[in-house]
């Protein structure tokens, strides 16, 4: 088998490069490198109005909603080629490639033409409220309430770790709307305006100094009736068509900053000789080789032509590259040594490689700890008998 693109695709990656490094080189130089999603967050949505202003902000939509309805393949370019001009991670990311992707599929004529011009311009920024304290990662196990009163829906309740709350303009928010039910049943999937007296916002400061996550607290908070997504009780599978789109395109860009992170801990060995000692070198050389392999697999992922659904091989893509992660994270320190441990100036904000190894102690945790990916894939992937659950 050969995997590759073709003389077509190929051109287009030239298309994409020029366009991306010449904007790195040019009116946006300054952000290029910043690692910290929270970090510039105004020149970050000119960042997104730009990318919308030129068609690249969602290049897989149809063209009528602001995209190129470009192929599978060139998105895949593009997010590769994104990543590799060194430019910050999309801060509309959850717009984008989640709530855009569910309202092009489930929402109605109206609803498409209320939020997806402005999500492709970079003009509304999404975020996502799934988890909930106590929940772990039980999606299922939602507190959080809405009820329909003069036309609007109310909710009361609380999300957590939602990711740029704090800079988003709207939330699409999974809560419990039949009285007395439980489990996936009963749930409503809502669009919900987050500069409002109802919602209260607060960070969450991570052990890398950086604060993209925030508890999003609801008190008589209000969205129209018709920013229902759906009918009532329709939210589980609304939401787990929503986790389908997450392991979508944006892996491949997601590898290919993998692959940053890789050189620079590449040439930190080099550079403070621990590239000679051989127990180091073997675990860079597995590295790229876990690497290599998470592309191959997406690769083959993508190449269905059914993306409705989450398939096996979709399932174990998760714990694959948290892992992998993890321990690049953990060599990066080993190779660093104790000079990993020092910050300079009195900022709590770290290089690369010690970020690397603060934030992804998270990878294994959030959207599902390993342990309950283990479970997704032995129940849904391989259709082994369920887990006795209380």
């Amino acid at each position: 088998m050969k995997l590759g693109f073709s003389a077509q695709d190929e051109a287009f990656r030239a298309e994409c490069a020029d366009w991306l490094n010449g904007q790195m080189a040019g009116e946006f130089a300054d952000i290029k490198g910043v690692t910290q999603l929270t970090a510039m967050p105004e020149r970050r949505r000119e960042w997104e109005q730009q990318l919308g202003e030129n068609r690249w902000g969602c290049i897989g939509w149809p063209v009528e909603w602001g995209g190129r309805a470009a192929s599978l393949a060139q998105q895949v370019i593009f997010a590769e080629e994104y990543a590799r001009a060194g430019i910050p991670g999309r801060i509309n990311h959850i717009g984008i490639e989640l709530a855009g992707p569910t309202i092009l599929t489930f929402g109605t004529d109206e609803q498409k033409r209320r939020f997806l011009p402005d999500i492709a311009a970079g003009r509304t920024i999404f975020c996502q409220g799934f988890s909930e304290p106590g929940a772990g990662s039980d999606l299922a196990s939602v507190r959080t309430k809405g009820v329909v009163e003069n036309g609007e829906w109310v909710v009361n309740g609380q999300k957590i770790w939602t990711s740029l709350a704090h800079i988003s303009d709207w939330i699409f928010v999974v809560t419990r709307t039949t009285e007395g039910s439980a489990g996936p049943k009963g749930l409503s999937f809502l669009m919900m305006p987050l500069k409002q007296p109802g919602i209260e916002v607060r960070p969450i400061r991570q052990i890398n100094g950086d604060a993209e996550f925030n508890e999003t607290f609801f008190t008589d908070a209000r969205c129209p009736e018709n920013s229902l997504i759906g009918a009532p009780g329709d939210g589980w599978r609304i939401a787990m068509g929503l986790l389908a789109f997450e392991r979508g395109v944006s892996t491949l860009g997601q590898q290919m900053g993998f692959r940053n992170e890789l050189d620079e801990l590449i040439a930190a060995a080099k550079a403070n000789g621990r590239a000679a000692d051989p127990v180091i070198r073997q675990r860079i050389a597995s590295a790229q080789i876990g690497l290599n392999l998470m592309r191959y697999g997406a690769l083959r992922m993508l190449s269905k032509t059914d993306h409705s659904a989450i398939d096996g091989a979709a399932l174990t893509y998760k714990i694959q590259w948290a892992t992998w992660r993890r321990a690049l994270g953990e060599l990066g320190m080993d190779i660093l040594g104790q000079f990993g441990e020092i910050a300079e100036g009195s900022a709590y904000e770290w290089d690369v490689l010690p970020n690397l190894y603060l934030y992804s102690r998270a990878d294994t945790i959030y959207g599902g700890t390993n342990q309950i990916q283990r479970n997704l894939i032995a129940e849904r992937g391989l259709a082994l008998p369920r887990e006795p659950r209380g």
